[in-house]
């Protein structure tokens, strides 16, 4: 069984955010990106490096958080290349509802 990590953090926090998180991980974890740290992801993906977190299954975000980037912003993010999937609202709950995942962890430090 797998986790869903549900990770809402500003720059500020989210490397102590990583850390928590990975002292839990096991491989075939997921982390949705809620809030502004979408615009983040590629600090995430440097933490992520630097860390224990290997074999990360998917990485996902919602899209009306992704709809309040700029559309430059999203552009330099590149985000097609690097989420999973963008997730409406019903989207986001089915997937906390998949039985793949035995538990859903929210880290909002």
């Amino acid at each position: 069984m797998a986790t869903l990590y549900q990770l809402q953090s500003t720059m500020d926090t989210l490397r102590r955010n990583i850390e928590e998180m990975s002292r839990t991980w096991r491989a075939g974890d997921s982390i949705v990106l809620l809030g502004t740290t979408v615009a983040f992801i590629d600090w995430l993906n440097a933490y992520v490096a630097d860390s224990e977190i290997q074999d990360i299954a998917g990485i996902y975000a919602l899209a009306d958080d992704v709809a309040k980037l700029t559309p430059n912003t999203s552009a330099k993010l590149n985000l097609d290349a690097k989420l999973s999937s963008v997730l409406t609202d019903i989207e986001w709950v089915h997937l906390t509802q998949d039985p793949q995942f035995d538990k859903v962890v929210t880290i909002a430090l």
